[in-house]
């Protein structure tokens, strides 16, 4: 059975019609009633209102999740739902019905929400923007033109959050601040294209997880650059050099704080450990090359120009100890940041623990744990006196003397003792000769059993087939 989710899970790309829900294909009377317009008001039918709705609202959100793309336009739409030379008429009012839900937004209107001042093409987006757009918005027209891009708000916030991770597992996590460039490249795969990178680190600066910083350097006029186009920072302008840096929240819970002169000072120091590293492997390359062109001079018997590239090497080699130890001054001061930073995060762990830990004790005193310990030996020894009176149980008035039925208990032992007990007899009687039954013996018998004691005598083993019965001694 289809279902939204059955086709978000499937991948991205291919041909569309093979993940369409079955009467896709099969029932053309209910796809004749899908493709058609919706009624005025849902007031009309509201049956074949909610029907049309909860065909099309999730194979419409499904379908950008399977693209992985979170901007929408109704014209891309129409093309990716098109059957058998037709397009849906009812599309615009499922675009409108989401847009009504918050489901989808309008890019404009997204931007406008965040500070969006940082991006290049922020203000192509607005300026560029057609006319009969904004006078549809200004009169309260409802109606979602074909070009206009909408932003899928659910998906946006997946995909700020897929972002977030790939940044946090990469080794760019070592510090907060990190180069625009470098996160683009990073979050190619996962962002299709500029702008959804861009919609992307908005929604994570309105989650507060970060925070862009753009630091312009002089403006430069060019023919033929439109605003809203690569590197604009104005309108009809362009910057050269132009610094934007990134910083995340150090946690995935904490918020990020704004970008201050140390983070752009450590940011600094970062690219300055880049730029010698790759200074120092140009440098290494060329001192290999020099020592190559060396010994092949001298195997051609050139000796003048093998000393020449000799001499090259070596300049080269010290230009490379020059740079090593410029690097490794820097990777210093970087290694000693870090772990102030380190030693910050734990300062304010402690300070927090310690902070916990005078809230949890604030009304603990010694005293006052003494005074608790005393009350609670109090209690246990009444309990154990209750206990002890309730064991002695109730006598009903009548007092015992416990000696006096000591001395009545010592009384019955003697007197048990000096009573012999009266044992029954058990020797058992004789019993009268004529109460043994005796049973018949014949004289054949008497005769075997006599030649069998005769046997005995004489050391024969009876055989086996003599007779057993032994005779009765008669009394």
């Amino acid at each position: 059975m289809w279902s939204p989710e059955r086709e978000a899970e499937a991948p991205a790309g291919g041909d569309p019609a093979g993940l369409l829900p079955p009467e896709w294909e099969e029932d053309e009377e209910r796809m004749s009633f899908l493709f058609s317009a919706f009624k005025r008001s849902r007031e009309v039918n509201s049956t074949d209102w909610d029907s049309k709705m909860g065909f099309w609202a999730p194979l419409v959100l499904s379908h950008s999740r399977r693209q992985g793309v979170v901007r929408l336009r109704l014209r891309d739409l129409q093309e990716a739902f098109q059957r058998k030379g037709s397009v849906p008429l009812g599309l615009a009012t499922v675009l409108q019905d989401l847009l009504r839900r918050g489901e989808l937004q309008r890019e404009s209107d997204f931007m406008a929400s965040v500070d969006s001042s940082w991006i290049s093409w922020g203000v192509g987006v607005f300026l560029l923007k057609p006319l009969k757009w904004t006078l549809s918005n200004v009169l309260g027209d409802s109606k979602v033109p074909a070009e206009e891009v909408l932003v899928a708000v659910e998906l946006l916030k997946e995909k700020a959050e897929e972002v977030y991770r790939l940044y946090q597992n990469s080794p760019l996590s070592s510090h907060p601040v990190v180069a625009l460039a470098e996160l683009s490249t990073l979050c190619a795969n996962s962002c299709p294209d500029e702008r959804t990178f861009y919609l992307v680190l908005l929604q994570l600066q309105k989650e507060k997880r970060v925070t862009v910083l753009e630091q312009n350097g002089e403006k430069v006029r060019r023919r033929g650059v439109s605003a809203g186009g690569p590197g604009v920072c104005g309108r009809g302008s362009v910057t050269a050099p132009c610094l934007q840096i990134v910083k995340f929240a150090r946690g995935p819970h904490a918020k990020v704080s704004p970008v201050n002169d140390v983070d752009v000072g450590v940011y600094q120091l970062m690219q300055s450990e880049q730029l010698l590293s790759r200074k120092v492997e140009s440098l290494s390359q060329e001192a290999e090359r020099c020592k190559e062109e060396a010994r092949r001079a001298c195997r051609a018997g050139k000796k003048q120009l093998a000393l020449r590239s000799l001499k090259a090497r070596q300049r080269t080699e010290k230009r490379i100890e020059a740079l090593h130890a410029k690097l490794d001054t820097v990777q210093g001061i970087l290694d000693r940041i870090y772990a102030s930073q380190t030693d910050q995060m734990v300062f304010h762990a402690y300070q927090a623990g310690v902070g916990a830990l005078k809230l949890s004790m604030k009304d603990v005193t010694v005293e006052k744990a003494e005074s608790l310990v005393d009350q609670i030996q109090e209690l246990c020894d009444t309990q154990d006196e209750v206990s002890q009176t309730l064991a002695g149980g109730v006598t009903n008035g009548i007092d015992f003397d416990s000696e006096e039925l000591e001395k009545e208990l010592d009384i019955l032992l003697q007197d048990t003792t000096k009573d012999p007990l009266e044992l029954p007899d058990s020797a058992p009687k004789p019993l009268p000769a004529n109460s043994v039954p005796h049973p018949r013996i014949s004289d054949a018998e008497l005769e075997a059993e006599l030649e069998k004691l005769s046997l005995s005598e004489g050391g024969l083993v009876p055989s086996s087939k003599s007779p057993k019965r032994q005779l009765e001694p008669t009394l």
